[in-house]
Parts: C-alpha cells; structure tokens; sequence
C-alpha cells in the first residue's frame, strides 16, 4: 500500500510517544501489503474495523499499543492508497466525536 503523509505518523507518535512502536509496526505491515478490502486488511489486523462518518465515507480504525490508542485511516483500495487521519487515545476515541470532523 501507498501510504499518504508518513511524516503525520510520526507526528503522532511524537504526541503519544507510547504509541510509537505499534505505529511503527503498522507502518512497516502496511506498507509491504497489498489490501484489496477490509477481509484483507483484517488477515494483518484481525481487529481493523470500517466505520461510516458523518461524511458518509468509510474510516477504517485500527487498535494501536495493546487496545490503548485508535489509528484512523482512510483506505482506498481502488488506488492502493492509505490517508492516515489521526491517532486518539482509547478514552477519545469512545467519545465519537471525531465521527462528525471527518
């Protein structure tokens, strides 16, 4: 997969510096995939899940450091493409919030 922006990645990983091993893990797995859909993607991340924002367009979550932080993703599988969206920890993500500013 393409990944869009990692320097964002690593900014994240600068404001959760406990999430920086796991989000580099991610990075590495991701980056030698070749996912056509969520089935795919979960074959690497068996707890990657799709949700529908407010902008009615998928955002593909994947648990970060032991369940403790959400990476939010938008994939396109179409183009091979991963947009990274932001990393919340597990208290900000349950607040859903973040589902009405993307």
């Amino acid at each position: 997969m393409r990944i869009l922006k990692p320097p964002r990645l690593l900014e994240l990983a600068r404001r959760h510096p406990k999430s920086a091993p796991s989000l580099l893990h991610w990075l590495s797995v991701a980056k030698a995939a070749q996912w056509r859909n969520l089935t795919a993607t979960r074959a690497d991340f068996p707890h990657a899940d799709e949700v529908r924002v407010s902008s009615h367009r998928p955002v593909t979550i994947f648990n970060v450091s032991g369940n403790a932080f959400r990476l939010l993703t938008a994939i396109h599988y179409d183009t091979g493409k991963v947009f990274i969206l932001d990393l919340l920890t597990h208290a900000e993500y349950s607040k859903n919030t973040w589902k009405t500013r993307l």
